[in-house]
Order: structure tokens, then C-alpha cells, then sequence
């Protein structure tokens, strides 16, 4: 089967489809055809070095995102055929998404939603898990204030859409004049560029995705996450009791099963940018390093 693989760190030239023999499903795993994947900051890193102890050992298949269809269930109860979601922890697991076939544990996978494509499915696991598990953390909940920082990217826009589903009043920070439409479309309020703007506006929750770090806007008792762990800790603001922590996204079944009810329910809208095919990888890395994206880059197979 092909695989997207690395066996040195370095700039997308390290890209390279190989045919490798395809995986044995463990106990308890399911093996799926891959359809479409998507590419995510965490695999840039980890192509270019950057991620240092916690890269698995080389050579090692990249990928995080997966959506595709069921080729074994073996004894988990999926169905051959079926349309399914997955995120894998690259990082922890050794267990790439970017090949053929993939075997997952049951408990990673969840059905894909019906109301959108594989394609646009591939672009939901690991942001909308970031940000479904991180908004749960700050016990966002109807009538509650949330500020979201870099809310036109991949996870802060599925936070924004996810904390409009549950009730919360949003408000957003954005890097860019142009991104202000788009964040509103997805259910903000107050959104600009100006970090100022939400500077002692009380909100009951912050969540932080680029390391920000606009402590002053949360309100005394309230709760404060960042994903961005290159960024470091959180200022210490406990003597305003306030809670922080920086999250780092699990594997959740039930979560994508979660976040797949509310695609098909109209609530969340996976955004893609642009598609490429496998054997396009290169050039679908060099897209993402650009930036200035509307939605995320797919890979299909």
C-alpha cells in the first residue's frame, strides 16, 4: 500500500509516497480504507523537526486526520462499508493517518456525518476535537462569555460554531481585517484585531489558540485554556482565581460522534481551502506554509 512518510526531518522535499506492507489490526482495532486526510500545524512540526522528544522514532507515517470507509470491524461491531471519522495520536501512538489503509482502535473512530462529504469529513477530527474537548474544560454553557483567539483558524473557528450550538454569547480576536466576515458568519459577535478591544470585558471563559495570552479579559473565578504549547505555560492569574491550563487533544470517539451530529444537524460546517491528490503532497505542504487559508487543506487517496 502507499504511505506518506519521512525518514529525515527537513522541508516538504522529505515528502516522499513509499509502498510499505499494509498494517495487521491488534485487538480491538478496525482497519479502514482511507479516503481523505487533511493537514494540521502539529504535522508541519513534525515533518520539519521542531516537535524534538515526542516524534516517534524514524521512518515514521505522518497524519492525524482520517476520513474513509471500514474494510475490517473485526469483533468492534463496525460494519464493512461503513463511512467513518478518525483522529490518531500521531505523536503518542507512533500509528500515521497518510497511507491506504489504517488500523484504529474502535474507540478513535465514529461514523462520518451524513450531511457532508468524506472530504469535507477529513477536515473536522483533530481541531474539532481540540476545540470540543477544550470548550468542555472551560464548562462553556448557555448564557456564558467566551473570548476565542485566533478564531479564523481550524480549531478556533469549530469553537466558535461549537460554543454558538451550546448557547454561549462568542466574541473574537482575528489577525487579519479580512477574516472579520468570515468569523461572524460562523456566529461572533464582537470580533476585530485589536487585542485591546477585549481587555477587562469580564468574560467567564478564554479560549486561547495561538498564545495570545489576553488574561486580562477573563473575568475574577473565571477559566483560561491555550492549545498553543509551543507558547508555554499561562500567566499565573490564581490570586484572581482564575484557572488555567493548556490542553493537549486526546483520542474520542465519542466526541467525533458528537461533533458529526452536529454537522448533520446545520449547527457546525467544516471549511476546506483547497484539495490535493497523495501524490500531491508536496505542493499541499507548501500551500499550507503560505498560510492565508479560508478552510483547511484535504489530501484525497
Amino acid at each position: 500500500m502507499r504511505a506518506i512518510e519521512i525518514d529525515r526531518f527537513g522541508t516538504p522535499d522529505v515528502l516522499g509516497i513509499v509502498e510499505t506492507a499494509p498494517p495487521v489490526p491488534a485487538a480491538g482495532d478496525v482497519l479502514i480504507r482511507a479516503v481523505a486526510t487533511s493537514i494540521n500545524p502539529v504535522d508541519d512540526k513534525t515533518r520539519a523537526g521542531v516537535i524534538g522528544e515526542g516524534t516517534p522514532p524514524l521512518p515514521t507515517v505522518l497524519g492525524w486526520d482520517l476520513a474513509g470507509v471500514v474494510v475490517d470491524g473485526g469483533d468492534s461491531g463496525w460494519r464493512v462499508g461503513e463511512r467513518v471519522i478518525a483522529m490518531s495520536h500521531q505523536l503518542g501512538s507512533g500509528r500515521g493517518t497518510w497511507a491506504d489503509l489504517v488500523a484504529l482502535p474502535a474507540q478513535a473512530i465514529a461514523a462520518a456525518p451524513q450531511a457532508v462529504s468524506l472530504v469535507q469529513a477529513a477536515t473536522l477530527p483533530l481541531p474539532g476535537l481540540t476545540a470540543l474537548q477544550t470548550l468542555r474544560w472551560l464548562e462553556v454553557s448557555a448564557g456564558q462569555r467566551l473570548l476565542i483567539t485566533g478564531a479564523a483558524g481550524a480549531v478556533g473557528g469549530l469553537a466558535v460554531q461549537l460554543a454558538r450550538a451550546w448557547g454561549a454569547e462568542v466574541d473574537a480576536l482575528v489577525a487579519r481585517d479580512r477574516q472579520v466576515a468570515l468569523v461572524r458568519d460562523h456566529g461572533a459577535a464582537l470580533v476585530a484585531t485589536d487585542p485591546g478591544r477585549f481587555e477587562n470585558r469580564s468574560y467567564d471563559a478564554v479560549l486561547d489558540t495561538f498564545g495570545a495570552f489576553v488574561t486580562d479579559a477573563v473575568r475574577d473565578g473565571g477559566r483560561y485554556a491555550s492549545i498553543a504549547t509551543q507558547a508555554g505555560v499561562v500567566p499565573d492569574v490564581s490570586s484572581r482565581g482564575v484557572r488555567t491550563t493548556v490542553h493537549q487533544v486526546r483520542e474520542d470517539g465519542d466526541g467525533l460522534s458528537e461533533l458529526s451530529r452536529l454537522v448533520d444537524r446545520g449547527s457546525l460546517r467544516p471549511r476546506v481551502h483547497s484539495v490535493f491528490g497523495l501524490h500531491e503532497i508536496k505542493a499541499a505542504h507548501e500551500r499550507f506554509l503560505e498560510g492565508g487559508l479560508s478552510g483547511k487543506i484535504v489530501v484525497t487517496f
